[in-house]
């Protein structure tokens, strides 16, 4: 590790940035539907509550009672049809069954072509993650390097931490391609 502050520094936002494109990788695979019920999905979804834009997670109870289904108990029963509403208005694709207090959501089998449509997007958005840890390393490869043209690093220093940059693009792709896989082999999972 760089025993120069500045340097430090240029290492340090680089890693942060790029664990935040890895955690924005991860919560949108967890947004790709695999047939199998995953209240990750609903992340997303707000209800209009009283006038007030409200995340579903924050005024109801989600539970998985079967591997394809999603079972969402409001807690204020008057705002079962705007739970409604909002998910038909949301990019599920899914028609909410509700009774009166238990919104129900069923997740139908993928088909294949589906199921390798969505491999396709997901490995599309590992490739899009993966410019932007590049990007990240081109942006800390160029500060390290005018440290150097200001003299405030040698040429040895500046090697050495070029490679803890690409130690850290190496270790965040890893992680990456990590996740992309079991993506990948829930989705392709019958």
């Amino acid at each position: 590790m760089p025993n120069n502050p500045q340097v430090t520094e240029i290492i340090n936002k680089a890693a942060a940035k790029m664990e935040k494109s890895v955690e924005f990788f991860k919560t949108e695979m967890n947004n790709v539907r695999a047939g199998r019920a995953n209240p990750k999905v609903l992340d997303k979804i707000t209800v209009n509550y009283y006038g007030t834009p409200t995340p579903l997670t924050q005024m109801a109870n989600i539970s998985v009672p079967e591997a394809r289904v999603l079972a969402i108990s409001v807690w204020d029963q008057s705002a079962v049809k705007e739970v409604t509403k909002a998910i038909l208005a949301s990019d599920l694709g899914i028609t909410p069954a509700d009774d009166g207090r238990i919104i129900r959501l069923a997740f139908p089998q993928l088909t294949e072509d589906r199921r390798k449509d969505l491999v396709k997007q997901a490995k599309k958005t590992c490739e899009d993650s993966k410019v932007a840890l590049r990007n990240e390393r081109r942006d800390a490869m160029e500060l390290v390097k005018k440290l150097k043209k200001d003299g405030v690093i040698t040429e040895d220093e500046l090697s050495l931490y070029e490679k803890d940059v690409q130690k850290l693009l190496d270790k965040y792709s890893v992680n990456l391609d990590k996740i992309l896989a079991d993506k990948e082999k829930e989705i392709l999972e019958v």
